[in-house]
């Protein structure tokens, strides 16, 4: 009697692996080119960032990562412009993030209320 359960779960062996396959088609599908930027583009991004450190403005940022666009809320703390790097505080989890210039797509400030 159990021989026959045994062989009955058999075809259920592949289904995982199968799973992660289409999720992989399905995320591949998703992604998307990273957006290229005008120097123009990326001088007007630094601005804002710069701005946005100095007068601690919450900013929205668009950055590009792993073949998606994500767009997130925070606070910038830190800009380096030469090391291609800032860091920035998000507001859902108030962690700090590292991030390189190079992987914004675009930043501005947030309305104020």
């Amino acid at each position: 009697m159990e021989h026959r359960g045994m062989k009955k779960w058999r075809p259920f062996a592949t289904m995982p692996e199968q799973y992660i396959g289409l999720q992989e088609m399905i995320n591949k599908q998703a992604e998307v080119a990273q957006p290229l930027l005008t120097e123009e583009q990326m001088e007007q991004m630094n601005f804002t960032l710069i701005e946005a450190l100095h007068t601690n403005k919450q900013v929205y940022l668009t950055y590009y990562k792993q073949g998606q666009c994500i767009t997130e809320t925070g606070f910038i703390q830190f800009v380096d412009s030469l090391g291609n790097l800032f860091i920035f505080i998000d507001d859902v989890f108030e962690l700090k993030n590292k991030m390189r210039l190079s992987e914004l797509i675009d930043v501005h400030l947030c309305k104020e209320k």
